[in-house]
């Protein structure tokens, strides 16, 4: 048997007390395209794994501040054990702050934010059972949006 290059090698074993031959091609043996093209392949490899493992994905409650002032809120929600509420926040102008850390466990959360002598309530977020929820506090009433 003869493989390009020339360069074989002959391995014998035992398998349960008969003797086995085989001929193995060695890798200097192979063409120096393909070898070329097994290098690259590796050199990407290296490069692009970083690229192919998925970066943790983060959920959960945030609300972002997109006015010029302090904002205070609390958050209320129906948890296994009942009824919970959390707060108080102070989230600085042009800021975010998490209230709740980790995979939303409920659907339905309910915001209470106000700042100087202006209070927004309670405002129903139907998060659709996602796994995390952004609010968007601003300056202009009604266009408090809501981002999964």
């Amino acid at each position: 048997m003869t493989f390009l290059g020339g360069h074989a090698k002959k391995c014998v074993h035992y398998n349960h007390g008969i003797r086995m031959e085989a001929v193995t091609q060695s890798s200097l043996a192979r063409p120096r395209h393909i070898r070329h093209l097994a290098r690259l392949f590796s050199i990407a490899a290296l490069f692009l794994t970083p690229f192919m493992i998925a970066a943790p994905a983060y959920a959960d409650f945030r609300v972002c501040n997109s006015t010029q002032n302090l904002v205070g809120v609390a958050i209320g929600y129906r948890a296994q054990e009942g009824w919970v509420s959390e707060g108080w926040w102070q989230v600085p102008a042009s800021t975010c702050a998490t209230l709740i850390e980790g995979e939303l466990q409920s659907r339905y959360y309910y915001l209470y934010a106000e700042r100087s002598f202006q209070r927004m309530g309670f405002k129903e977020y139907d998060t659709g059972r996602q796994g995390s929820w952004m609010v968007q506090l601003s300056d202009t009433p009604g266009t408090q949006g809501n981002q999964n």
